[in-house]
């Protein structure tokens, strides 16, 4: 019996291999893949999750603040009477997309020195890891707009700026 569930489990790893590959494959045919894979810890599947998310056509959401409502990580004000400048989380939100960002954000805070850095600066802020994820997750929705809307790959250097000029 453990002989028989063992092969199950083995042929099951195989399929979900082979849908990977081929979701992969499918995601690398679109025409923003390059410049998503560009950036840190944004592998194939996570990619291939953004454009199905935002539809693959980014001109829908107009700007990254949009993107980052739909996806919740803009905060909405809690203003009542008088009272204004309370922000909080929005309830209604893109789960998927936040997933994607959020998951991303997660393994750069690991392997990606630029973004440890910046998470390493939210935690010495004071908030806790939730919200430094999350600051981070926004930052790289902010990095990838600006990618897509100007069609180039992500350098770890940051473009000089006066260059042109000279």
């Amino acid at each position: 019996m453990v002989n028989t569930l063992a092969r199950s489990v083995l042929a099951l790893d195989e399929e979900i291999a082979a849908v990977d590959a081929k979701i992969a494959a499918r995601f690398r045919e679109h025409r923003h893949a390059e410049v998503i894979l560009s950036m840190p810890d944004m592998g194939p599947l996570l990619g291939a999750e953004f454009v199905a998310c935002t539809g693959g056509d980014m001109d829908a959401f107009g700007t990254a603040g949009r993107l980052a409502g739909v996806a919740g990580l803009a905060p909405v004000p809690r203003d009542s009477g008088r009272i204004s400048g309370n922000m909080r989380r929005p309830h209604r939100y893109h789960r998927r997309l936040l997933r994607v960002f959020y998951l991303s954000a997660q393994i750069a805070a690991r392997f990606c020195l630029t973004s440890k850095t910046f998470y390493d600066r939210k935690r010495a802020e004071g908030k806790s890891h939730k919200q430094a994820i999350l600051a981070l997750a926004r930052r790289r929705l902010d990095v990838m707009w600006a990618l897509i809307r100007d069609q180039r790959t992500f350098e770890a250097e940051p473009p000089q700026r006066g260059l042109a000029a000279v």
